[in-house]
């Protein structure tokens, strides 16, 4: 191994760590929206993970095809920059509007009180929420559907720096480091989404959860709206 491989093995590791961990779109609404909807552990790091892969699987694609195809590494760069552009706007959109969805299932979800009179004299108050079953039952659907959602966003969210380091290897017909550079990067990458999903899931609060569990979704469009404004007005 000669001192410019060396280079970008080391780049790449340094790179795809820092990329992940300044972009909280990688996983803090993974985390928070996995703990307030209640999944399990397991079940939110193989979401984890499967949205990492496929969030690196898509660049992997573009730029094996700019490779084939001899495009140049500047205008491979350009498609992924608009596409950054086009998912940042998606991803602050779909915030908006969950955002605005928990603003309106809290606003249902308010419990209020009833109170009975008894033949003895005795009356006792308690909480009420109208069809609580019901309003659970559309929940898990629409939970379902923002996972597919969160999923397919992924998919298409572009990961710029993963370009310029296969493009060394690429451009010396080392096919060896091509993909070694490229399981490293996925490697990093999807690791540190884990371990930061695990981190988020572990500490938020299980019992302030249960206590304003009306809150849950308009917690969830917040972490979402934030972290699409990050991407839009800063790049993140």
């Amino acid at each position: 191994m000669n001192t410019n491989e060396s280079i970008v093995i080391l780049s790449t590791c340094f790179i795809a760590f820092i990329h992940t961990i300044t972009g909280p779109d990688h996983y803090v609404p993974i985390g928070v929206f996995a703990k307030l909807k209640k999944w399990n552990l397991k079940k939110a790091l193989w979401f984890t993970f499967f949205a990492g892969l496929g969030h690196i699987t898509s660049s992997v694609i573009i730029g094996v095809v700019g490779i084939v195809l001899g495009i140049s590494i500047n205008k491979i760069n350009i498609w992924e920059e608009v596409r950054g552009s086009i998912v940042s706007v998606l991803f602050f959109s779909f915030g908006f509007i969950y955002f605005i969805y928990g603003i309106i299932s809290a606003v249902k979800n308010k419990p209020h009180k009833h109170s009975h009179f008894h033949n003895d004299g005795t009356f006792h108050e308690h909480e009420h929420v109208h069809n609580k079953e019901h309003i659970h039952f559309h929940d898990e659907e629409k939970s379902k559907l923002t996972a597919w959602i969160f999923f397919i966003i992924f998919i298409f969210g572009p990961c710029e720096p993963l370009i310029p380091l296969v493009m060394y290897p690429a451009a010396n017909n080392n096919i060896f480091l091509l993909i070694f550079v490229t399981s490293l990067f996925a490697l990093i990458t999807i690791l540190t989404m884990m371990i930061l999903v695990f981190a988020i899931y572990k500490g938020l609060n299980l019992k302030f959860i249960n206590k304003y569990i009306r809150y849950n979704n308009l917690i969830i469009g917040a972490t979402i709206l934030l972290c699409g404004a990050g991407m839009v007005f800063f790049g993140l």
